[in-house]
């Protein structure tokens, strides 16, 4: 196979914008787009290799194999291996866990699928993952694996009909991602059924390059070359991925290998000496950039700066040369390691590692590795029989028909009083609410759904299933229509839905993740940004509305959204005594300023004190745990942390705020009639 060093140019210009977008660096906001860029380059070369060895009765199916494993396992099991002690040292039990499974499914190939089944590409949790970067390693190994069998069975049909058979399934695989992205849209981004097409993209290109050669287009290879650079920088977390956007960096890709001939202009540019350094180590730069990155994070109280993650960048770059050099270039040397050697490896390996994963998870992360301290930090945060959650009556995908025996334990007499509805911060304190309201002899009934504003109407912009949310807040108001219920008492993270930005408490601490907002449904199929003044406007004026609504038939209680944070509580207090600042967390002070949080919801206080009728109540309880004079919010007492992340309660958090809830208001709750309401709205 001839080289070709633009092609290696082509692997920097795909790696440098996913290390920059995974450092975190706004500019740098479609730098993802640089993994199809790579899934193009796989297609195309894989593709090149088997024809010319099926044409000239070289192919080989273990050969095949045996260069695959030489390419891609060592410095792979070299990365994994140096992540495992830094794991030990500094991963709490629930990440040790996870990153415990990642080492099962990375070693099977099945990353892609562990990580669907985790959390979403681009979720909070995600940058602290070391192995999250391996889910496109699965996606080029679970192609390496079939396509080599399939291309040489359908050979013998004739070139041609292979040509237009691998085209019929890359327009099939396109159009499953563009179902998937507004269906499923987390399968979407990791599975292999509708990333196919873009490795097939790059097959279909060595089939036209086989055939005619490659052609010399200085215009074709430049508008190639500017629609990734277009993607890179245009893009963000918000676009549908993989999706009819994603034509643009794979069309740019297949433009580049097609036409940019070596006599080009891009061609020149793409075989500069550095850029085709940087292209042939880009392999280990990519294993590299993802475990430095997470690791930092783990390891910070507070997000690494700019400078740290340059820094971390170049270390990575570095690091692959060395990996490069002393790892890859050795292994795929066949006089020095045989293929006997290479298969015994792989599989020693696959074992080891596998091993290693499937002991850590069976141990739940190996909590004895920690302070006793931390363990029973987390135990008190997280038990599960103190939250809806505990009982089943969290929802996350289906609305089973209500009620649902499991929750109603809370019924008074048979029947209930008072409706809980909510997201998943009511889910963190439902359950102590009901306890009390029960106390005091009131029927409740608490059925919460993560994610969802309990506002009819709305849809969340960035979930999958938002149809679900719409399922869920019709459901549970006819459910209170049809059983009594006087009062409807919702808790939500309203200002995040509304306003869509996560959380920056200004000093230090800010929210991981991409913007969740909510919109009105009537704009479904319309384009909307979280920080699109009209959207806020709109959504406000609908929240109204619906309160509105349900004021003609039910008093409505809303609970004031949770303070948020900005640090996962439980994380800052552990750290402090995992790296020996602390040694209890009654010796650790975290507060935040008050007035960002007041600032924080001002657009929903507004909204609601716009909505003039005694039977609505908005219970503020931030002064629980806030002191406007000190301008701070707490996050623990000296009975234990108030929060279970950074702005989710804990179960002690939440029974402080229930009881002072029930002292205040169960009395007009208990004797609250449908028909005092007087005050009927438009």
């Amino acid at each position: 196979m001839l080289y070709r060093p633009e092609i290696d140019g082509l692997r920097a210009l795909a790696v440098i914008p996913v290390i920059f977008f995974h450092a975190g660096f706004t500019s740098f906001s479609g730098g993802y787009v640089g993994v199809d860029v790579f899934f193009v380059i796989s297609g195309y070369l894989i593709t090149t290799i088997l024809i010319n060895d099926i044409e000239n009765n070289k192919y080989s199916l273990l050969s095949f194999y045996e260069r695959r494993a030489r390419r891609i396992l060592p410095a792979l099991f070299f990365i994994m291996l140096v992540c495992i002690p830094f794991a030990w040292l500094w991963m709490l039990p629930g990440a040790m866990q996870d990153f415990s499974n990642s080492l099962i499914a990375v070693s099977f190939f099945a990353s892609n699928i562990l990580f669907w089944r985790e959390s979403g590409y681009f979720s909070p949790s995600a940058e602290e993952k070391p192995l999250l970067h391996t889910w496109s390693l699965a996606v080029e190994e679970q192609y390496y694996l079939l396509f080599p069998i399939f291309l040489v069975m359908i050979w013998r049909f004739g070139k041609n009909k292979a040509f237009y058979t691998i085209l019929i399934i890359l327009v099939i695989s396109f159009l499953l991602s563009e179902w998937g992205w507004r269906n499923k849209a987390t399968a979407n981004f990791y599975l292999s059924p509708t990333r196919a097409w873009e490795l097939l993209s790059g097959s279909l290109i060595a089939f036209l390059i086989h055939k005619r050669g490659i052609k010399k287009n200085n215009l074709l290879s430049m508008l190639g070359f500017l629609a990734i650079i277009f993607s890179i920088y245009v893009y963000d977390e918000s676009t549908p991925f993989p999706s009819i956007y994603t034509l643009l960096p794979v069309s740019g890709t297949v433009a580049l290998i097609y036409f940019a001939d070596k006599h080009t202009f891009m061609a020149k540019i793409l075989s500069n000496k550095l850029i085709v350094g940087i292209g042939l180590i880009s392999y280990s730069a990519y294993l590299w950039h993802q475990p430095l990155f997470a690791f930092a994070r783990i390891r910070s109280f507070e997000h690494p700066s700019n400078m740290v993650m340059i820094f971390l960048a170049c270390l990575s770059i570095i690091l692959a040369y060395f990996s490069w050099k002393y790892i890859e270039q050795p292994f795929r040397d066949k006089k020095i390691f045989s293929r006997k050697f290479i298969f015994t490896f792989s599989i020693c390996g696959i074992l080891i590692f596998s091993s290693v994963g499937i002991y850590g998870n069976f141990k739940k992360g190996i909590p004895s590795r920690i302070a006793n301290e931390i363990n029973t930090l987390y135990e008190k945060i997280d038990q599960s029989n103190e939250r809806l959650i505990g009982n089943g009556c969290n929802l996350s995908s289906i609305i089973p028909e209500q009620p649902m025996p499991n929750c109603i334990d809370f019924f008074v007499d048979g029947g209930i009083t008072a409706l809980l509805i909510g997201d998943s911060h009511l889910d963190s304190m439902g359950l102590q609410i009901q306890r009390h309201l029960k106390d005091k002899n009131i029927g409740s009934y608490a059925i919460s759904y993560s994610g969802c504003i309990p506002i009819r109407g709305l849809y969340r912009v960035d979930k999958d299933d938002s149809h679900m949310c719409e399922e869920y807040n019709n459901m549970m108001v006819e459910f209170a229509k049809n059983n009594g219920v006087k009062t409807i008492i919702m808790i939500a993270r309203f200002p995040l839905y509304i306003q869509g930005n996560r959380y920056d408490n200004g000093e230090g601490g800010v929210e991981n993740g991409s913007p969740s907002y909510v919109d009105d449904s009537q704009f479904r199929n319309k384009s909307s940004k979280w920080d699109d003044e009209e959207r806020i406007l709109r959504v406000s004026k609908k929240l109204i509305n619906e309160i509105e609504k349900l004021l003609k038939d039910f008093q409505v209680i809303i609970f004031s959204p949770t303070p948020e944070v900005g640090w996962n509580v439980p994380k800052y207090f552990s750290k402090k005594i995992l790296f020996d600042e602390a040694k209890s967390y009654k010796d650790v002070q975290l507060t935040h300023n008050y007035k960002n949080y007041k600032d924080r919801v001002s657009k929903f206080n507004k909204a609601l004190l716009s909505i003039s009728n005694p039977n609505l109540i908005l219970y503020d309880f931030s002064n629980l745990i806030c002191d406007d004079i000190a301008n701070r919010c707490i996050t623990s007492d000296n009975k234990g942390l108030l929060y279970r992340d950074d702005d989710h309660l804990s179960p002690h958090g939440a029974s402080m705020i229930a009881s002072d809830f029930t002292n205040i208001y169960s009395e007009r709750i208990k004797f609250f009639k449908i028909d005092e309401l007087k005050y009927k709205t438009k």
